[in-house]
């Protein structure tokens, strides 16, 4: 599993209510989630976001209320991994949980999200990063750079391999 794209940088302490605001839990809309993600920071994300983007962040990025719409508006804005250099506890497992999520009968995926301090420092915004999921190696494709993360472990891995928490416990 790969990813590749352009960045979207943000700072430390990103919350989930910055993410997606609190005025729009009202929906399981996917789609509704994703046309107000990131718009208190950052009213021109949604025009500008494409699928397969990348977002970095710094420390604790997810922090605040644990709501599952978070990781779902991120995801569902086309963005296909979060590089931090901390995430928050729950964001991180509801970044894995997601796939949980139907909406109209879709089922979403994963959000992958990988923790590296260096990374997260030395990208900068509109860099072109591609993501190695299996190794964990992150290349600043503009500056040449890479960078290691570590993979996924095991138990993960067969979650977003299953679809999501509650497949990976059928077996």
């Amino acid at each position: 599993m790969n990813a590749r794209g352009p960045v979207f940088k943000y700072g430390d302490n990103i919350d989930t209510d910055v993410i997606i605001p609190a005025r729009y839990l009202n929906t399981q809309s996917a789609a509704e989630l994703a046309s107000h993600c990131m718009e208190d920071i950052d009213k021109s994300f949604v025009a500008r976001v494409k699928a397969g983007d990348i977002m970095v962040g710094g420390e604790n990025f997810g922090c605040g209320s644990s709501r599952e719409h978070a990781p779902v508006a991120i995801k569902a804005s086309g963005i296909s991994c979060v590089i931090a250099k901390s995430f928050a506890r729950i964001f991180y497992r509801n970044a894995i949980n997601i796939a949980l999520f139907l909406v109209s009968h879709k089922k979403m995926t994963a959000l992958p999200i990988l923790e590296c301090p260096a990374a997260s420092e030395a990208i900068a915004e509109g860099d072109t990063v591609s993501i190695d999921f299996d190794t964990g190696v992150i290349t600043d494709e503009t500056t040449g750079q890479t960078f290691q993360a570590a993979p996924f472990p095991p138990f993960i891995q067969n979650i977003i391999a299953k679809g999501g928490l509650m497949n990976s416990l059928k077996d």
